[in-house]
């Protein structure tokens, strides 16, 4: 089923979350078992992310620097179709520009189709630790909008060879990002807005917004969009913080505020354990909120720890 026809078939508001493959060389059991603690509280879709390939240098004997290309996480593809033929649930797994070419992009939503899998979430994604700026790969895409237009173009029947005949159309059901509090690439918020609204022109057909601690941000931003024309659901993404460092680290890779409120109480902790406890409160006040405010899904990025999006989940759904 299509998140978008779950999201308007719903009269109340949803639950999903979103995991990471696992790493290289590892067994999916751990993700797994962080489904089935979550199962019981019905979600109706999850997330998988994509991760590009990285670049590390390695230091060989006689003091030499290798250059390497490994990817940590693979298996996207392969652990959406796992999850949604095990657990009979809509998968989203995440299409990414960063380190993917148009031609590798096409095989990965063909092999998606052939998997039954119909849900994507179109991102640029980031650029290598090395780049100060996003570069696309040869042949790739440079942003969300331009790879949404080539899932669209799929959805058509057409594909990057002019020369295939008979194609078959790829009926794909496209989410994007927002960002509450901006991109931090993008010079101010209406730049933003306006990229945003041209990736849902492009196609897509619902948005999940970035991480946020405070909810006015997430309404002042729907606020926004609608005040643009643009109609399609937004749906709420938020994090419960999960280490007292996370307090400084959340707000520097993805640019985003901590209300004082919250890091007042985050800076009261002794331990890890303490700071989670006061971010699962914190995500349960905001969930409950949102849901008071009719929002169509409850989006919670757990990062394979599933104890405090089950203690939310318990608390609100």
């Amino acid at each position: 089923m299509k998140v978008i026809d779950i999201i308007q078939q719903s009269e109340k508001t949803v639950f999903s979350f979103e995991l990471l493959p696992p790493l290289k060389g590892q067994k999916a059991d751990k993700l797994y078992r962080t489904i089935d603690e979550l199962i019981e509280y019905n979600p109706q879709y999850i997330n998988i992310t994509t991760h590009r390939d990285e670049v590390e240098f390695r230091e060989l004997p006689g003091g030499l620097m290798q250059k390497r290309t490994v990817r940590k996480r693979p298996g996207t593809v392969a652990i959406a179709a796992a999850i949604q033929h095990t657990y009979h649930i809509p998968v989203v797994p995440h299409i990414v520009c960063g380190g993917f070419s148009r031609e590798e992009t096409e095989n990965i939503l063909i092999d998606l189709n052939f998997l039954g899998i119909n849900n994507v979430l179109a991102l640029r994604g980031d650029g290598l630790k090395s780049e100060s700026f996003f570069t696309p790969e040869r042949e790739g895409h440079s942003n969300a909008k331009e790879l949404v237009e080539q899932i669209v173009n799929l959805k058509q029947g057409k594909y990057l060879d002019p020369e295939i005949k008979n194609t078959a159309a790829l009926d794909f059901c496209i989410g994007v990002a927002g960002y509450p509090e901006k991109h931090y690439e993008a010079p101010n918020i209406d730049i933003d807005l306006q990229n945003l609204k041209e990736k849902v022109e492009a196609g897509a057909d619902y948005i999940v917004t970035q991480m946020f601690f405070d909810n006015q941000k997430y309404y002042d931003f729907v606020d926004r969009c609608r005040a643009i024309g643009i109609t399609v659901p937004i749906i709420p993404g938020i994090k419960p913080l999960a280490m007292m460092n996370q307090i400084t680290v959340l707000p520097k890779l993805f640019s985003i505020d901590i209300p004082e409120a919250f890091a007042r109480e985050v800076r009261k902790c002794k331990t890890n354990d303490e700071a989670r406890a006061a971010g699962t409160e914190w995500a349960i006040v905001q969930a409950r909120d949102l849901i008071a405010h009719k929002v169509p899904c409850l989006h919670i990025y757990t990062y394979g720890i599933s104890d405090n999006t089950r203690q939310i989940a318990k608390a609100v759904i």
